[in-house]
């Protein structure tokens, strides 16, 4: 078995040949943004809830609770995103957890499928997911045997 390591943000992550890399690029369909801190000092915490459409190799689509902080230099959010659709030809639904930190001009990022969350035939899926570049998700993955 053919194994490598792949970075992806500050997360790196095992590839073995029984895995898959899909570059899923999606749509923002709608983002519905509530602060609820805004301090005089100190960065806003704001809740956004987003609807994405995505097409390609993963067809369907995904509602996400995301939590921000938004400051003057940096920021950083964490989301739950739950996902619809066909992936290799089966359908059912999965979660991933991901997020990301902006320091200036430096930014990282890190996701994950959330174990056992599969279903329908999307049963098994584990795997790492990022959204390293603005309107593509990066999921390397594979099913359990």
């Amino acid at each position: 078995m053919l194994t490598q390591i792949v970075r992806y943000g500050w997360q790196s992550v095992v590839v073995t040949d029984a895995q898959r890399t899909l570059n899923a690029e999606f749509s923002i369909d709608s983002w519905d943004e509530v602060p609820y801190d805004e301090p005089d000092e100190g960065p806003k915490l704001t809740r956004v809830v987003i609807r994405k459409t995505y097409r390609g190799e993963l067809e369907g689509t995904g509602t996400v609770e995301v939590l921000t902080a938004q400051g003057r230099k940096g920021g950083g959010y964490v989301a739950s995103e739950r996902i619809r659709g066909t992936l290799d030809g089966k359908r059912g639904t999965f979660v991933i957890q991901h997020g990301g930190l902006a320091d200036g001009d430096e930014q990282s990022v890190f996701g994950t499928v959330v174990p056992h969350s599969g279903t329908g035939e999307l049963s098994g899926l584990s795997g790492h997911a990022t959204e390293a570049s603005q309107g593509v998700l990066t999921l390397v993955y594979s099913f359990e045997s």
